[in-house]
This record gives structure tokens, C-alpha cells and sequence, in this order.
């Protein structure tokens, strides 16, 4: 049997989350034939539509549906007559036991099951794309992780029947995830660094820092850089690319998209306007 022809396919890995594998690809014509993973299968057609068989059903996709196979399941799948653009990840069965743990707060033993190979979930979809996309585009640690862990613990709940563990009183947590990125807004500080910091879980570290701070910890951290670029900024003795650099931004458009979003403005037209 001959693979499928992809155009722009392109396989990644992360070294966190247990190695986990992904791909972006197009896919035209040819069909994958039946086959089966080892892991996991994660994913999203969000251009085009496709269908697959699996669990002896045949299931339509699109881009307002993920593709949830457990290891083991057979499955085959193919485009329309316009071809698909898909994104897919395949993470390990003890990465999503580890999730799955942290959500419910007790040790997960068994292996979550997904219930139908595909499912119509608009959030989902949007969460899992930005998860992908962070992780493909690297440069910055805590988004991909903190996007990842919100992606897969939504499947999880939603689909995988794991019920999350109630958020208490973690007002001292919090502030010490707070504290850890306040000191070290500039580095590329990862979700697992502020969870030990915090002794929280990353899943629960995430629901407990927004209902105490009303942000995710990126969010924060964002907010945090963008606080002190205002600071350097009124300055006037660096370059904006200096600024970004200084304040922990992957390059200058990142900075400039972050700060306008936060301050209405761009930094150029900031710093003219603070030292009229």
C-alpha cells in the first residue's frame, strides 16, 4: 500500500508532555487506509471536510469537529474531492492519565476512554488549533503549555467522563505562582515551573489562578511584560525591539500585537505620546 500523498506536511515534537508527536498536513486525493495507534489521536480538519470509519460507523468531519480515537482503535479516513488541511496530535496514554489525575485531584489508573471516535465541539476545536499552533510555532513556553493543558483537559471532561476536582481556598498558591512571575516576567517560564512553585497541579493551578486573579497564568505573565514595557518605554533610551526583548516578548510584532491589545495603542505611539 502506497502512503498518502500530503503536501506541506510537517511532523513535530515537543519534549514536554511526554514526547508528544504532531503533524499539519494537506491531504488530497489518496485515503489513509485502516490502521491503528499506539497513543492517542487528537485532532481537527479546519479546512475541508473529510469522513473516516471507526467503531463500525462511517463519520463525517469538519472543521467544527474533533477526532478523538483511543489507542487501538482501527480507523480509516479521506477527504472530500477538495482536499483537507488537518492538524492532529498524539499524545502517550500515560500523558493523558497524568491529565486526567490532575483534573479529577486522585490518581487516575485507568485509561480514559473517548466514547465516540468524533464530536461536534466548537470550543474544543478552538482550544485544540491554538494549542497546536503555540506548540508548532514554539518561542513561547507557558502559552503552548497552559494551552495544551486547558485543550486536552476540555476532551477529557467533556468527553472522557473525568469530573474535575472542586477549586478551594488557594489564595497562598496563587500568590506564589504570582511572585515567581513577577520576579521572572522576562524568561520563558513553563506551566510545570509555576505548578511545583505552587504545589498545584498544572490543571488546577490554572482554574485557581483565574478565579483568584480573574487571568490564566499567561494572561498574567502578558499583562506583567506589558506593565513593564510602559515602564521602559517612558524612558525613551531603547529601541522598541530592545523593549520586547527586555520584557520577555518573542520578537517585536509580538510585543506590538500584546501591547495594543492591553493599552489601546502601539508602543511607538505610546512612547510619542508620553514624551510630548
Amino acid at each position: 500500500m502506497e502512503a498518502p500523498i500530503a503536501e506541506r506536511a510537517q511532523f513535530f515534537t515537543t519534549h514536554r508532555f511526554d514526547a508528544l508527536e504532531c503533524v499539519t498536513a494537506v491531504l488530497l486525493r489518496p485515503r489513509f487506509t485502516l490502521h491503528a495507534h499506539d497513543t492517542y489521536t487528537i485532532g481537527n480538519i479546519h479546512t475541508g471536510r473529510g469522513w473516516l470509519a471507526a467503531r463500525g460507523g462511517r463519520h463525517e468531519t469538519g472543521p467544527a469537529h474533533l477526532l478523538l480515537h483511543n489507542p487501538g482503535d482501527v480507523h480509516d479516513g479521506h477527504p472530500d474531492q477538495h482536499g483537507i488541511h488537518y492538524r492532529n496530535s498524539y499524545p502517550s496514554v500515560a500523558l493523558l492519565r497524568q491529565i486526567a489525575s490532575d483534573i479529577s485531584g486522585r490518581r487516575v489508573t485507568d485509561t480514559p476512554f473517548f466514547a465516540a471516535p468524533v464530536v461536534g465541539d466548537p470550543a474544543g476545536t478552538a482550544l485544540f488549533l491554538a494549542a497546536h499552533r503555540a506548540l508548532e510555532q514554539g518561542g513561547d513556553t507557558l502559552a503552548a503549555d497552559e494551552l495544551l493543558a486547558r485543550a486536552y483537559g476540555h476532551c477529557l471532561v467533556r468527553h472522557a467522563a473525568i469530573a474535575p476536582a472542586a477549586v478551594g481556598n488557594e489564595s497562598g498558591p496563587v500568590a506564589r505562582a504570582e511572585a515567581m512571575m513577577a520576579a521572572r516576567y522576562a524568561e520563558d517560564v513553563g506551566l510545570a515551573d509555576l505548578a511545583a512553585v505552587a504545589g498545584l497541579s498544572s490543571h488546577h493551578l490554572i482554574r485557581a489562578f483565574r478565579r483568584h486573579t480573574g487571568f490564566t497564568p499567561h494572561a498574567y505573565l502578558v499583562n506583567r511584560r506589558v506593565i513593564a514595557a510602559r515602564h521602559l518605554l517612558r524612558r525613551r533610551d531603547a529601541s522598541l525591539a530592545d523593549v520586547a526583548a527586555a520584557t520577555g516578548f518573542c520578537d517585536q510584532a509580538h510585543f506590538t500585537r500584546a501591547f495594543k491589545a492591553r493599552v489601546g495603542v502601539t508602543p511607538g505611539s505610546y512612547r510619542a505620546a508620553v514624551a510630548a
